[in-house]
């Protein structure tokens, strides 16, 4: 059985996740949050298209970006 079959709700959140970057955890977003938190990260939910597609998922970039510098 494949993750995604476990989540009631993999196909919905999948059809609103802008992430570029295949892996197994699109549209798993517990599993998504908990693999970016672990590295310092945010996952891609949290920046635009084209910011997601710098593939830089720091939070500093995020800050950066919202505070117009």
């Amino acid at each position: 059985m494949r993750k995604t079959d476990q989540c009631p709700r993999a196909k919905i959140n999948a059809t609103h996740c802008n992430c570029t970057y295949t892996c197994d955890r699109h549209g798993l977003c517990c599993e998504c949050l908990h693999y970016h938190r672990q590295r310092g990260e945010l996952p891609a939910c949290y920046f635009t298209a084209e910011e997601e597609k710098t593939y830089n998922r720091s939070v500093e970039f995020f800050l950066q970006r919202r505070s117009g510098r």
